[in-house]
C-alpha cells in the first residue's frame, strides 16, 4: 500500500483548514476482534511510518484515519537509512496509559503535523500502557524516557491534542518568523 500524506496544521501559505479539522477530532476505538477493514487501516499506518526516516512515531489521525492506533520506534536506531524491521517499532491499537510514574521532565518536541517548530513539553519519564497489538492481541508494556515521551505524544494525537496546545517555549527557524507570527499571534 502506498504511504499516505501526513496532515499538517499549516503550510507556507497559512492554516490548512481541512487537515486541522481531522487532526483536532477525537479518534474512535477499533471494535474487537479486528476485522479486515481495521487491519487495512493499521497496515496503512505501518506503511506510512516505516518508509520515513524523519519520524519517531505516527498516529492514525495524522494520515487521515480517525482511529485509535499509533506506531513508534521502540529503540534508538543509529542507522535511520536502514529499512525498519518488525523489531524496530511497536504498534498500539486502542492504547490506554494505565500508569505514569516519576517527576515530569521537560524537553523540546517536534511534530510532523506542526512543521518547522519545536515546543517544550513536560511528560512522565515512565508509563505503562494497555493496548492491542496489530494482530488484535492484548498487551501491556512499560516504556521509559524518550520512548515514553513519544508514546505520550502520539496518544495526544488520538485525543486531538498537539504540541501547540502546550505552553512551553516555542522554537522555530528565523526564515519562518513571518509565518509563525501569523499563526501564533
Amino acid at each position: 500500500m502506498a504511504p499516505k500524506r501526513v496532515l499538517t496544521l499549516w503550510n507556507d501559505e497559512g492554516v490548512n483548514e481541512s487537515d486541522t479539522s481531522v487532526l483536532r477530532k477525537k479518534s474512535v476505538e477499533f471494535k474487537t476482534p479486528l476485522d479486515q477493514e481495521a487491519k487495512k487501516e493499521i497496515q496503512a499506518l505501518v506503511d506510512s511510518f516505516t518508509c520515513r526516516d524523519d519520524a519517531s512515531g505516527l498516529a492514525a489521525p495524522q494520515i487521515g484515519i480517525n482511529k485509535r492506533v499509533i506506531i513508534f520506534r521502540n529503540k534508538t536506531v543509529e542507522n535511520k537509512k536502514k529499512k525498519m524491521s518488525l523489531d524496530d517499532y511497536d504498534v498500539l491499537v486502542n492504547p490506554r496509559i494505565t500508569q505514569a510514574r516519576g517527576e515530569k521532565a521537560t524537553a523540546a518536541e517536534g511534530c510532523l503535523s506542526c512543521p518547522d517548530i519545536q515546543i517544550e513539553v513536560s511528560r512522565f519519564p515512565e508509563i505503562k500502557v494497555r493496548a492491542l497489538n496489530e494482530k488484535g492481541e492484548k498487551i501491556s508494556k512499560r516504556y521509559l524516557d524518550y520512548t515514553a515521551r513519544v508514546v505520550q505524544h502520539e496518544i495526544d494525537h488520538l485525543d486531538g491534542k498537539l504540541i501547540v496546545d502546550y505552553e512551553g517555549n516555542l522554537y522555530y527557524p528565523k526564515n519562518k518568523q513571518a509565518l509563525i507570527e501569523k499563526l501564533f499571534k
